[in-house]
């Protein structure tokens, strides 16, 4: 499963976690203003918004997990199963596969206000990549620097939900979620006050009392209430080097450790990767489960004119400071 958060000092953030029992050969993506995008349904687009991400580059064309453009917009795509429902070819929609999505929108968008414009005339069509990556039940949080959308095709159609808290795990529907978060009004960063009984003269024994009842499993819906309420409570100083810590602070809340989750056949699901995108300066910092070192690519340092895709390789080894 996974979890993605927005998150905002001087700078604007957007990231996520990618929680899976197994990888495939993902690097980080940069997708040049002037390679050629290729669709299934709808036009080609040879020139676009650059943008940089985390992806799978299978026959040269970039399955993007997360990501965002040149102009700050950021979109991630989480795993959605049993609840996503892809349709058929519409005719005279523009109909998008899944993994068409996140180049789609960020090649064109710079706003979220674009992209609900995009948004409307948009069917996400039951189209696999081959027969051997076949489409991944998926729903999207997509942001800019101001505000961020839930978009989720069920079986009642296309949803786009306003998305006031930043945050979106995986099942169930987003507007579940949201109606959850109810469940937990009485939670406080404070120390709680006896409301219990009058007569009973109850102790304050520990820090963060406030917060008990916060979920603390590994289930979507708890990773939601938890991510929220550690991203909407969060402090952190302004600088880059704050702000980003801060933000892997918050998504390490809902990490999932080796073991914790069994999979099967001696596999577990874990937290395989960790980004931080800053929508501002077009930099995509990364974390991995072997190797906490925050490792930072800038996509304006590189030829953002270019017709080919760049690809970064992962730091995966644990990287360790002697320091005697």
């Amino acid at each position: 499963m996974c979890t993605a958060i927005t998150y905002s000092t001087n700078n604007h953030y957007f990231g996520r976690n990618l929680d899976l029992e197994y990888s495939y050969k993902e690097t980080v993506t940069i997708t040049p203003r002037n390679y050629e995008l290729k669709f299934r349904q709808v036009e080609n687009i040879k020139n676009h918004y650059a943008m940089i991400g985390m992806a799978y580059v299978a026959n040269d064309y970039p399955l993007y997990y997360d990501a965002i453009n040149e102009k700050g917009l950021g979109m991630a795509g989480l795993n959605f199963p049993s609840n996503a429902d892809y349709k058929e070819i519409e005719s005279g929609k523009n109909n998008i596969a899944p993994f068409e999505f996140i180049p789609y929108v960020l090649s064109q968008c710079s706003s979220i206000e674009e992209t609900k414009k995009l948004l409307e005339n948009i069917n996400i069509a039951n189209i696999n990549f081959s027969d051997e990556l076949p489409v991944s039940p998926l729903h999207w949080i997509i942001a800019d620097k101001e505000k961020s959308i839930t978009v989720e095709s069920v079986k009642d159609g296309l949803k786009i939900y306003d998305n006031p808290v930043g945050v979106l795990t995986n099942n169930p529907t987003f507007d579940i979620h949201l109606f959850n978060l109810n469940n937990y009004m009485s939670l406080s960063t404070k120390q709680p006050v006896n409301n219990f009984s009058k007569d009973l003269n109850l102790d304050i024994y520990s820090r963060g009392m406030g917060a008990i009842g916060l979920p603390g499993d590994l289930s979507s819906a708890s990773r939601f209430v938890k991510a929220t309420f550690t991203k909407m409570n969060s402090k952190s100083g302004s600088s880059e080097s704050e702000s980003i810590s801060q933000f892997f602070h918050i998504l390490e809340s809902v990490y999932q450790q080796r073991g914790c989750v069994y999979m099967g056949e001696e596999k577990y699901e874990i937290t395989i990767y960790s980004s931080c995108c800053n929508q501002d300066k077009g930099i995509y910092y990364y974390t991995t489960y072997e190797n906490n070192q925050i490792t930072g690519i800038d996509m304006n340092k590189e030829n953002l004119d270019s017709s080919e895709l760049i690809n970064y390789n992962l730091i995966k080894g644990q990287q360790i400071l002697m320091q005697n």
